[in-house]
């Protein structure tokens, strides 16, 4: 079993800046990739970022270049850095993790709202 564990999220503005933490817990050794995901209203959740064990890194289109996702692996913790936040990016995000056998984890998730 792993633990995901999300900082809260928050209110920012246009064009503002916001970083998330999330720390994991638990079978940590099993851990291979961790990701984050968000839901909008009415819309599905949809992967943001990945990155692996090794630090290899994956982005939707609507994010490249804005977030960047980096793990501490000492700390057991994955972050996300969002910069130049659009109202568009006003969600529910969640931090997942996926462990041995392909199981996958998700933390509580957490909002962030992006006033225009």
């Amino acid at each position: 079993q792993v633990q995901l564990v999300e900082s809260e999220g928050g209110l920012v503005q246009t064009g503002g800046s916001l970083r998330l933490s999330c720390a994991a817990s638990g079978s940590i050794s099993s851990i291979n990739a961790m990701a984050w995901y968000r839901q909008a209203p009415g819309k599905q959740r949809e992967l943001v970022a990945h990155i692996t064990s090794g630090g290899t890194t994956n982005y939707a289109d609507s994010v490249k270049g804005r977030f960047t996702i980096s793990r501490d692996n000492a700390k057991n913790t994955v972050y996300l850095q969002m910069n130049s936040l659009k109202p568009e990016d006003t969600a529910v995000y969640y931090c997942a993790c996926r462990a041995a056998l392909n199981q996958w984890y998700w933390g509580q998730g957490t909002q962030v709202t992006v006033s225009s």
